[in-house]
C-alpha cells in the first residue's frame, strides 16, 4: 500500500523548488551538488521522498539559506496569522506568477519600498475577499 505524502513533506519540498528557481539552479545541478540524480531531487520537491535532517542541512548549505527557511509557513506553523491555506500557498509560490512576483520582491533593496509593496498586495487581497468574490479592476493610491 503506497502512503501519500505529508503536508510537511509537500511543503518541505515546494520551499526547495522555489529557493531552487529563485537561484535559477537546475533540478539537475542541485542533484550534482548533492551527490544524487534529478530524479530524486524532483521526488524531495514533490513531497513523495522525506528530504532527512542532514540531507536538508546540505541543500541548506547549497541553496544559501538557513534550515528554517524550509518550514516557514508550513501546515502547523506559529504564524500569527497565515495568509493563504498551505496547499494554495504552496501552489502560488510553485506557479510561474508566484515566482516572477517573489523574484521581482527580491530585487526591491528599499526596506520601506518593499513595505510598501507588502502593503498594497495585502491590501488588493482584503479587497478581494471583502465582498466574497474577485475584482477584475481595483485602485489603489498610495501617499508619494
Amino acid at each position: 500500500m503506497k502512503k501519500s505524502p505529508n503536508d510537511i513533506d509537500i511543503h518541505v519540498g515546494s520551499r526547495i523548488r522555489l529557493r531552487r528557481v529563485m537561484l535559477g539552479l537546475s533540478q539537475e545541478k542541485l542533484g550534482d551538488g548533492l551527490g544524487i540524480t534529478f530524479q530524486q531531487v524532483q521526488k524531495y520537491e514533490k513531497g513523495t521522498n522525506r528530504v532527512g535532517a542532514s540531507r536538508l542541512q546540505h541543500i541548506s548549505e547549497l541553496l544559501d539559506v538557513h534550515i528554517s527557511y524550509f518550514f516557514e509557513g508550513s501546515p502547523g506553523s506559529a504564524d500569527d496569522k497565515p495568509l493563504a491555506e498551505p496547499s494554495q500557498l504552496s501552489q502560488f509560490m510553485n506557479s510561474k506568477e508566484g515566482i516572477a512576483l517573489a523574484r521581482a520582491f527580491c530585487t526591491i533593496e528599499d526596506d520601506r519600498v518593499r513595505r510598501r509593496v507588502l502593503e498594497l498586495v495585502q491590501s488588493l487581497g482584503n479587497s478581494n475577499t471583502a465582498d466574497g468574490k474577485k475584482t477584475t479592476e481595483t485602485s489603489a493610491s498610495l501617499p508619494h
